[in-house]
Parts: C-alpha cells; structure tokens; sequence
C-alpha cells in the first residue's frame, strides 16, 4: 500500500498505492501513517517526499467506503502528522490531486507537479465540503475569493493556473519525483514554520464579512436549493473568524451534518450511477465487458449548423482530426467561420487558465464540399436539421462513399433510427448520437441503440463519448428516444396550466425554486418555439395536414393547446425574435421579461375556448410537471427504452439541468415514495381525464403494490418486457 520505495541522498520517498487512482482507502492512510512516521523517526532520513503509483497522486476517498465515512476519516491525523513533521515533506503531484488527495498535499512544506496534473477539492459535487482541513488551508494559501470558486464549484484547477494562484511550488515537464526529490535536498535545514498552513493567518480582503455575505446571496442565486455549496462558504467564514483548531471541529460538524441529508445521499447515488451507465448490457448477453470499441483516429460531421458547428469543436477539443462538410458554398463559409470563432474562444479560455499548450492538441479541422474527402474517415456524425427524407439521402450518400469499417451516426433527436439504417448497405454500423446543445459544453451523449446495430458499434459510440469528456447512455429507438420523450410531457403540462389561470413566469418561477436550472417558458424562448411548430406541422398536429375541422384543443381523444403555434404563426419565436412567452430586449436579447401583450392574449384565448381558470399554486405546479414526467419514465422502464431508473437520472442530470442534489426525476419519486406519486397521478388524472399522460403506469402501480421497494430493486421487477435496447 505505502512503503519507503528508497533513499536517494537522505530523501526518503514514500509511494501510495492502491489502484487506479491511488484513492485514500483506510489501509492506504494507515500504510502511509507508518511510512511517514518511520522516515521520521529515522536518523539518516532529512527529507520526505509523497508520491502515487502509476503517475496519479490521489484522487481523494476510496469511494467503496463511503459508507463509513461518518466515522471520520484518519486522514485529518496523517495530514497534522506530516505539516508537524520537522523534516521537510515535499508532495510530487502527478496526475491527479483531488478531494482528500489535495488536502494531503497541502499538509506537506511543499508541492510540485507534473505540468498535466489537476487539483482541486470537488465534495460539493456530492453533497460534502471538505473534511481534512482543505478549506481551512487553502484559503491561508491562495486567499479567501480563489478558494471560494474552487470549494463550491468543485473544479479542478490545471498545474500551471495552481501555480498563478499558489497552490504549487513549481510545474515541471518531466520528471516529477526527480524533481522533487531535487528540491527536498535543498530545503534541508530551512525553518518550516512559513510552509505549514494551518498556522498561517487566512488572506482576506479587508471587508471580508461583507464579502462573505454577498458570496453567500451569491451561492444561494447560483445554486438554487443544494446545500453543500452554502456550507463550503460557512466553512471559510469559520477560516476566517476562528483559529485554525476551532475552525477545524466547525469543518467537521458541517461535513456531519451534510453525511446525514438526502441531498448527500441523492448526490452520491448521482455519482455512482453516471459509472453505472457506462456498463451497459444487451438483451442478447453482449455488453460493456465483451465488446471492444474500434479506434476513432478520423472523423467527419455533416452540416455545420449551430449543432454540427459544436460537434465540430468538441471532437476538435478532443484532438480527433475532423471533416466538416457543408452542402453549399455560402453555408460551408457561414459554418467554417462560426467553428473557428468557437475554437478561437476555447483557446482563449484555456489561454486564460494558463493551458498555453492547448492551442497546438487541438485536431486539426478541414473544410468541405466533397463528400469524396470522407473516403477514409472512421466514424461520420451526420448533424443536418430534423428532416427523415434528407437524412436518409445522407445515410444512402455515404454507404457508396465510406470506407466498409466506417461507423454511420446521426445526431437526431428523436427519429428513427432503424429507418435511416434501412438506406445502408450497413445498419449494424449505424446508431445514434444524440448530443446536446451546446455539445462542445454539455456532458451528454444519448447513445441510441436500432434493431441492427452491433455491439461493436455500440462500444465504439460509448467509447466516443468517454473521448470527448462526456457521459455516454446507451438507450432503446422510438420517438424522441428517453431525454426528449420525457421532456415534450412536461412542457405540454407547463402549457395547459398557462390555459388554466396561470402565468409562464409563476410556472418558471416553482420549478426553478425546485431546483431545475431554467423553467420550460424560459427553456422554450431560448431553443426557440419555432423547432417545436416545425415539429408538429410535419406530423400533421397543425399547420396544412390538420385534417379540416380537427377542434382547436383536441387531437383524437387527448387534450392538446395550440398556445405555442398560434405564438409562432404571430412571429414570437423566443429569444430570436425578441418575443415569445416572454419579451426581450432586443432579438437575440437574453433578458426575460414579463409580456403584457401575452396576458391580455391569454384573457382572449380564454374567452374564446370558455376556458374556466383557477388559482394553480406551485405545489400544483410541480406536482403535475415533475409527476408526469416521472410517469413517463416508468413507461420507459417498461417499454425497455432504458435499462434502468439510473439511465433516466443521468440524462436529466447532465442534459436537462435537474438539480443533482435530488439524485435525478427517478431517484426523487423514490425518496418522494411511490405511492404519494400514484395517489397524485390519480387524483390530476380525475380531474383531466382528457390527458391521458396523468394517468398512472402499470410498473408504477405494480412497484406500489409490491410494497415500494427501493430503487436498486426496481429491475428485478421489470419481469421480461420487451427490450428495445
């Protein structure tokens, strides 16, 4: 686990080991305790320096015992050991440093690390602060503001903005123990009492308790409803008001309290279900385990729309040389701009973070006309807009023109993806790769899954997705596949309530107060409502091929609101157009605005269809956006779409902007209890008979009868339904 690896000149190195990222299991800190106290307490030792096997410091707590860290964790007594220790302890960071790994290192005199390595201290990101003393250290370090970004944003910092900032020593190429085993030696004798952080003074700026203040209305704004975040800042104000002991037991009661919430225990099932994801397995056996992905050395994407231009720059980030390809001239100039102006910015970004080398890994991009430049590349992603015809004239096009091992994708976000297959003359190559807006920024893959796609390519789909920093859900095909199927109920909830008496911003309002990270109105105006009119004239639910006399608020026997067309049709396409559910500005204006036109058009409208309003209060509200939803993932469940409830917690937890500190819609219903979901699912139902997505699912109902089993029980109960995936 940790042992002297040996002595080099009176520098005794230690190295932790417990893999793959050397995380701080119990016997790990206990193995390091003794090495640590045997380098010290041997004569011909004068310097320590810490390293992790395999070129990874430490990625923070073994999370196989979460569970028992309410025990606390000994690695607060290995830390004071080390910052104690009279011999200098230098910490060769490589790899990574996170969570409890940063901690340890910053109980060490000094730290230098690899230029590639990242640091940083991410509890908030479930559910946690710190526990070790890391934001108690920290901001006697770098200051009170830096550590306030890092502790309750959990990001990771790269070794060269670390040392902008103070958190390292040195950043070296090469070479990381050397190096530090170099500076160990020369540190030899030198006083230590200025390298030990705990008794140090907090640097802050000189109105810190109004800092402080406005950071916490900050937080508060930012992170609407999670709890870890505000008390990261009630950590640092405890850095600042108390010394350093009193301090350290305030950490400590608030990293209890937190261990002891749903919102910790919802964050860390979060956590666990975005690995589980990726270990997916098919009905024939095939799986994560037994499929191997091919290599992805060349790509192309097709059209450089707003989506394919963000595809473009995401495989670009991941140093994948890309094609774009364009259909005319003026469209290929419009597309290859706007890529290089998104590129030109992640540089800048990453310039700014002091990643100088970013801009030389980028894969290179070329642009096109030719679909004969795409001969040889290893996977296309076709990205044109929503049209099935135009698509499949694509998926024929390349069939003649790829290579035969070349894998077909297409980034749609809800058609078929066995019909585009059909035109191949390879559907066990082809799958979909729903990517999300902006895609070189949101972390989600919906990795769809036809009749005939091969476990191969599905590996490789999965894999792409890990390439690009992304988390990949494998999910069944039919109509708006799991994210959007779930997502086009719930807005059309969000509408009729409109029609019933409330107003677009009271609805926005309840589900941001929820936690959601914007409300459908506002989610509507930004996407554009007329995507969704284009939608639903082409399938016929307005527009020319609405049968003649269809009644205005009916199709077949459901309840339908042509509130959104009849918005389109009058030119409010959202933020576009400068007015939607909303007013702006100006087009393109960002700033939502309360609309009197549409509260005097609502009045009309009501009128019109004798519609009888009522006061909707936002228990309403959210009951019936958030249950309908949830009702619909139980019908995926039991449509074999998804594999399980955690596949759905994933995509609204990374696509949809759910808040994660309620797990995810399934893991909410969960802690909600099934049967108060039934039981209000029935009584909206009673009431709008005419909505038959209220009404409540069979698997909902038989998971209810069988007494509410928790949600890791919920696929033995599936029984042997259909799979689609």
């Amino acid at each position: 686990m940790a042992a002297f690896s040996y002595i080099c000149d009176s520098v005794a190195v230690i190295t932790m080991s417990n893999p793959p990222v050397n995380a701080l299991s119990s016997a790990l800190i206990r193995a390091v305790q003794k090495a640590v106290e045997e380098a010290i307490g041997d004569f011909a030792v004068e310097a320590i320096v810490i390293r992790g096997d395999k070129g990874k410091f430490s990625a923070g707590a073994d999370i196989r015992e979460f569970n028992r860290l309410e025990r606390g964790p000994p690695l607060v007594s290995l830390i004071d050991l080390i910052e104690d220790s009279k011999k200098p302890v230098v910490a060769a960071i490589e790899g990574v440093a996170l969570g409890g790994g940063l901690e340890l290192a910053l109980g060490c005199h000094y730290r230098i690390a690899h230029a590639q390595a990242y640091v940083g201290l991410p509890e908030v990101l479930l559910g946690l602060v710190p526990a070790a003393g890391g934001a108690l250290r920290l901001p006697r370090l770098i200051g009170i503001s830096a550590t306030l970004s890092m502790i309750t944003t959990g990001k990771y910092v790269q070794a060269r903005e670390a040392l902008k900032l103070g958190i390292v020593d040195k950043v070296v190429g090469e070479n990381t123990v050397d190096e530090a085993i170099q500076l160990a030696k020369k540190v030899i004798g030198q006083p230590l009492g200025s390298r030990q952080l705990s008794t140090l003074p907090v640097q802050c700026p000189p109105n810190v308790e109004a800092f402080l203040d406005e950071a916490m209305v900050k937080v508060k704004k930012q992170f609407r409803g999670a709890q870890s975040p505000l008390a990261c800042v009630e950590v640092l104000r405890a850095a600042v008001q108390l010394p350093y002991l009193e301090g350290k037991k305030k950490e400590r009661e608030l990293f209890q309290f937190l261990y002891t919430t749903d919102q910790t225990r919802a964050q860390q099932y979060a956590f666990f279900a975005e690995r589980e994801v990726a270990k997916w397995t098919l009905p024939s056996g095939a799986s994560w385990k037994t499929a191997s992905p091919q290599p992805i050395r060349t790509a192309a994407v097709i059209g450089l729309g707003t989506m394919g231009r963000s595809i473009v720059t995401s495989l670009a980030k991941a140093k994948i040389p890309v094609i774009a390809l364009e259909q005319d001239k003026k469209q290929l100039d419009i597309g290859s701009k706007a890529v290089m102006s998104l590129l030109d910015r992640e540089i800048l970004k990453m310039e700014q973070l002091g990643h100088t080398e970013f801009t030389n890994s980028l894969g290179p991009v070329q642009f096109t006309l030719d679909y004969g430049k795409l001969r040889d590349v290893d996977i296309v992603i076709e990205a044109v807009f929503e049209n099935m015809a135009l698509k499949k004239e694509i998926f024929r096009h390349l069939s003649g023109i790829c290579k035969p091992e070349a894998f077909l994708c297409t980034n749609t976000s809800g058609l078929d993806i066995d019909e585009m297959a059909s035109v191949t003359n390879r559907p066990q190559m082809v799958i979909g790769t729903h990517f999300f807006s902006p895609a070189h920024i949101m972390k989600l893959l919906e990795v769809v899954h036809g009749h005939y796609t091969s476990s191969t390519t599905i590996s490789t789909a999965m894999r792409l997705a890990k390439m690009l920093g992304k988390v990949g859900v494998l999910v069944g095909n039919c109509p708006s596949f799991v994210g959007n199927r779930l997502m086009r109920l719930y807005v059309e909830q969000a509408v009729f309530l409109v029609e019933e008496g409330s107003k677009p911003e009271e609805i926005d309002r309840a589900l941001e107060d929820f936690g959601l990270a914007m409300g459908p109105f506002r989610m509507m105006d930004l996407a554009g409502l007329d995507i969704g009119w284009k939608a639903r004239t082409e399938i016929g639910l307005t527009g020319p091929k609405l049968p003649i006399g269809t009644p205005a608020r009916q199709r077949g026997s459901k309840r339908y609101s042509p509130l959104p067309d009849i918005l389109c049709e009058k030119g409010r396409f959202g933020q576009k157009s400068g007015q939607g559910w909303y007013k702006y500005e100006k087009s393109g204006g960002r700033n939502a605005m309360p609309d009197p036109w549409l509260y005097n058009f609502l009045s009309e409208y009501q009128r019109i269809h004798n519609l009888k309003t009522h006061y909707v209060t936002q228990e309403e509200i959210i009951e019936r956006c958030l249950y309908v939803l949830i009702n619909e993932g139980f019908k995926v469940l039991e449509d074999g779409i998804a594999s399980g409830p955690e596949d759905i917690d994933v995509i609204y937890n990374n696509g949809y902007g759910w808040p994660k500190y309620t797990g995810g819609p399934m893991y909410y219903a969960s802690i909600v209890g099934l049967p108060v979901v039934l039981t209000k699912l029935e009584k909206y139902y009673g009431a709008n008979p005419d909505i038959p997505d209220l009404k409540p699912s069979s698997f909902l109902k038989k998971l209810v009868s069988k007494g509410n089993p928790p949600l890791k029980e919920w696929r033995s109960h599936l029984g042997f339904q259909s799979s689609m995936l």
